[in-house]
């Protein structure tokens, strides 16, 4: 499993892009995480699907409520990460109103979830396999603060402990 001062795994994270533009285009897009983390702090949260109870009640809803205040904090940019598609991504980012605050990742083959460990199977469920609920602080690529939930629980990786998180480590 991934840990404090571990580099993010490589590959891609897909992002649905409502309108065109910085070498972006409509629909899907493909965005390198090594890039995209360069130079910057990102606070990263996963959870397990869209659409789904305290996901869409609790998490979301609570990182877009302190996209101001985690701003405020250094953090350059709030990722939602979810084995789901860019289209049920890019959707749900619509139901939720992340648009400008939280950019809605799509892991969709799971990838970067089973490089970070951070998997979860949830197949007996029938939704097969998905992430872990958890957070982290990323500065140039490299997790700083790492929140990972027990089983069934949203305690840890909520946006008011990123925030105390990011705070702290700006202090720091």
């Amino acid at each position: 499993m991934i840990t404090i001062g571990d580099r993010l795994p490589g590959g891609t994270l897909k992002e649905f892009v409502e309108v065109e533009g910085n070498g972006c285009s409509v629909g899907p897009n493909d965005f390198d995480i090594a890039k995209c983390t360069a130079g910057k702090t990102i606070a990263l949260f996963a959870l397990p699907g869209a659409f789904t109870p305290t996901c869409s009640a609790k998490h979301v809803p609570g990182y877009v409520e302190k996209a101001d205040d985690l701003r405020a904090a250094g953090v350059d940019e709030i990722w939602c990460v979810s084995v789901n598609d860019a289209f049920v991504m890019g959707a749900w980012g619509r139901d939720q109103h992340t648009g400008g605050k939280v950019r809605m990742m799509a892991d969709g083959s799971a990838d970067f979830t089973r490089a970070t460990g951070l998997s979860l199977d949830l197949t007996a469920r029938g939704m097969g396999l998905r992430s872990n609920r958890y957070s982290m602080l990323v500065v140039d690529g490299v997790v700083r603060t790492l929140n990972v939930e027990a089983p069934g629980k949203f305690e840890v990786s909520d946006s008011a402990t990123l925030l105390e998180q990011a705070r702290a480590l700006r202090a720091g």
